[in-house]
C-alpha cells in the first residue's frame, strides 16, 4: 500500500506498517477529548498555539514532548487530533525502528493539500542506532528544504532522546576558559536542539493527581473518600500521574460509585 491510496479528506490518521511496506488507516482512533486532560494547561497552550499556527501556513516548530512517564504526553497529542482534525489536520504514526522509511512517507504527502503531524511516541535512541539520522534530515532537511506541511511531534522520557553518560562528560574539554562538550554529548544534544518546541512533563503533586480523579468521578458524592482510596492507589503504585489516575477509575468504576 502507498500513502498516496488513503483518501486523507475522510481519514485523519494512518500509522506505518513495516511488514506491507505501506500506512494503514486506523479506525479507531483513541476518543480522548482535549478538555478532559488535567494537570497540563501551559503544556497544551504551547502546543495548541503551535499547532494552530502549522494550520494556518504561519512559522510553526517540530514539537518534543518529555518528561516522567504517565503524565500526560501522548495522551496529549491524541487530543490534539481530536480537537484539530476538522480543520484538516492529520496524523500519521511511525515508529521508532521505522524512522528510515519517513523521508519516503513524507516524499508521497508533501504536495497534499492537508497539515500532517507526524507522530513517534515514546522515542528515544540507544548507543550505535542510526534511525534518528533519517529524523534529522526531515526535521531540517538537507540540500532539499523540510516540506512546510509537515511537523514531527514526539514523546521521550529522555531530554535529548539518546543515553547520556557519565563519561560523556569526562571527556570534555575546557580552552581558554571554555567549556567545549565531548562530541558525544554534542550529539545527543544536536538532535533534540531540532525540535523547536520542547515541553516538558513533571509526575503531578497531590491535588493535581486528586484534580484528575475528580474529573474521571464526576458523579461521586462522597469525595473524601473517593480522595482516600485514589491516595492510597497511587501510593501502592509508587506514582501520580494521570496514567495512575486512569488505572484507578477503571480498577473502582465498575463497582457502585456511590459507596466511594
Amino acid at each position: 500500500m502507498k500513502t498516496t491510496t488513503i483518501d486523507w479528506a475522510t481519514t485523519p490518521a494512518a500509522v506505518w506498517r513495516r511488514h506491507r511496506s505501506g500506512l494503514r488507516v486506523i479506525r479507531r482512533l483513541d476518543p480522548i477529548k482535549w478538555e478532559a486532560l488535567t494537570g497540563i494547561e501551559r503544556q497544551q497552550q504551547a502546543l495548541a498555539r503551535n499547532t494552530e499556527r502549522f494550520l494556518s501556513g504561519e512559522p510553526s516548530n517540530n514539537a518534543l514532548l518529555w518528561g516522567s512517564r504517565g503524565t500526560g504526553k501522548s495522551s496529549l497529542i491524541k487530543a490534539l487530533l481530536n480537537r484539530y482534525q476538522d480543520r484538516g489536520l492529520r496524523m500519521i504514526e511511525v515508529d521508532k525502528d521505522d524512522l528510515v522509511t519517513l523521508p519516503e512517507i513524507v516524499d508521497d504527502i508533501c504536495d497534499l493539500p492537508f497539515r500532517f503531524v507526524i507522530f513517534c511516541d515514546d522515542l528515544s535512541f540507544d548507543v550505535g542506532e542510526s534511525g534518528y539520522k533519517a529524523l534529522k534530515s526531515v526535521l531540517e532537511g538537507s540540500l532539499e528544504l523540510p516540506p512546510e506541511n509537515v511537523r514531527v511531534y514526539a514523546t521521550s522520557n529522555r531530554r535529548h532522546l539518546m543515553p547520556e553518560f557519565m563519561s560523556d562528560n569526562l571527556k570534555s574539554e575546557m580552552h581558554d576558559g571554555e567549556l567545549h562538550p565531548a562530541e558525544a554529548i554534542e550529539e545527543q544534544v544536536s538532535l533534540a536542539d531540532r525540535f523547536g518546541l520542547q515541553l516538558s512533563f513533571y509526575p503531578f503533586s497531590q491535588d493535581v493527581y486528586l484534580q484528575a480523579v475528580d474529573a474521571l468521578f464526576p458523579d461521586v458524592a462522597d469525595r473524601e473518600q473517593l480522595h482516600r482510596e485514589a491516595v492510597r492507589f497511587a501510593t501502592a503504585k509508587g506514582v501520580r500521574n494521570g496514567r495512575t489516575a486512569q488505572q484507578f477509575y477503571r480498577q473502582f468504576a465498575a463497582g457502585d460509585k456511590s459507596d466511594h
